[in-house]
């Protein structure tokens, strides 16, 4: 009896793949094969996830700059995280999910790195940063983890890598140097989103040294649950609670937080969890590619924000950079499999 429920927990593991999605190291199982996949309905269902995946969380940087015109931005952060991370952590406690000490201080972690320097900075930085520009900007997130992989020899530079990275420096500086010339305002809210995509790439490296859970309900509710509590602390000691004006709150700020915690965090990630379950993981990625020019063109069409030909230019050597590092990522991954005892270890330590 034992050994055969033994035999099916290592099966059940064995079938589990790391892989990279959106620059987050996730763990999922192999794509289920449904029988009406070309059903109508079925195929209806595969759309909307897309639609949610790709335009909605692209539609997150419009929103949170319309968010934070008249909330403090550590206060609209943390209430979002608040509300969103504590329904999925009530979801992913209704399916059996019971978190374990190690789990809480890896979602601590996790929270600081995500959450707290992430979004906090994002969140600060759209009050002075066109949020197209701030959405391009965070583009450079899968640069970062490339550059801390390979620091700390997780990571080899291959032609192609090095060609990405060297493209998308180039699409930085067309992208920001303008800005800092002739809106030295802007300086600061530059660095921010910056800082923020460093902040993101830092955690990533480090998650698969801790012990997550491996629900990836359970994965993302504790994370976002903690930095949602390091935010609303950090407003509390920065003083942006004693200086809400909540009687002066905009309506379009108050949609604009609703619109972040229903439809960002709870639909388009709901849709993200689902397309995993049924889609290659590539496939499921590629809205990293779209989200950044999804958010540009609502900026210039519902925000007025400048669509110049230097933020095309950018953004094509932005995600031409994501392309070509992931590429040789790819073929690195080809070339030494991650190990099944690495694999193992990881699925066991985030039990």
């Amino acid at each position: 009896m034992y050994p055969e429920q033994a035999r099916r927990i290592t099966a059940l593991i064995r079938s589990d793949k790391i892989i990279t999605i959106g620059g987050r190291p996730v763990i999922v199982s192999e794509p289920r094969k449904s029988g009406n996949l070309h059903d109508r309905g079925h195929a209806l269902k595969l759309a909307l996830a897309f639609v949610a995946i790709y335009v909605i969380w692209g539609s997150t940087y419009l929103a949170i700059r319309y968010a934070v015109e008249t909330i403090p931005p550590l206060v609209a952060a943390g209430i979002r995280h608040s509300i969103a991370g504590g329904m999925t952590l009530a979801w992913a406690w209704l399916r059996g999910f019971r978190p374990t000490r190690q789990q809480w201080v890896a979602g601590i972690v996790l929270g600081f790195f995500f959450f707290l320097i992430g979004h906090g900075s994002l969140h600060w930085a759209e009050q002075y940063v066109a949020s197209g520009l701030a959405a391009l900007l965070i583009a450079t997130e899968p640069m970062f983890i490339f550059v801390l992989g390979w620091l700390m020899g997780q990571q080899k530079i291959s032609l192609t890598s090095a060609l990405g990275l060297g493209l998308g420096v180039l699409g930085v500086a067309v992208l920001t140097g303008v800005e800092l010339s002739m809106r030295g305002s802007s300086l600061l809210g530059l660095l921010a989103v910056l800082l923020g995509s460093l902040s993101w790439a830092f955690g990533v490296v480090i998650s698969p040294r801790l012990k997550l859970p491996s629900d990836a309900l359970g994965r993302t509710a504790l994370p976002t649950i903690c930095g949602a509590a390091m935010l609303l602390i950090a407003a509390g000691v920065t003083g942006e609670f004693q200086h809400t004006h909540w009687a002066s709150i905009s309506l379009r700020s108050v949609f604009g937080l609703g619109y972040l915690i229903t439809f960002g965090s709870v639909v388009a990630f709901t849709s993200y969890i689902w397309l995993l379950q049924r889609c290659p993981p590539a496939l499921v990625a590629t809205h990293t590619y779209a989200n950044p020019v999804v958010a540009v063109l609502l900026g210039w069409w519902l925000a007025h924000e400048p669509l110049s030909l230097r933020v095309v230019l950018a953004s094509v050597a932005i995600l031409g950079a994501i392309v070509l590092i992931r590429k040789g990522e790819r073929n690195a991954q080809a070339k030494s499999p991650l190990p099944m005892p690495m694999m193992e270890k990881a699925a066991r330590s985030a039990s």
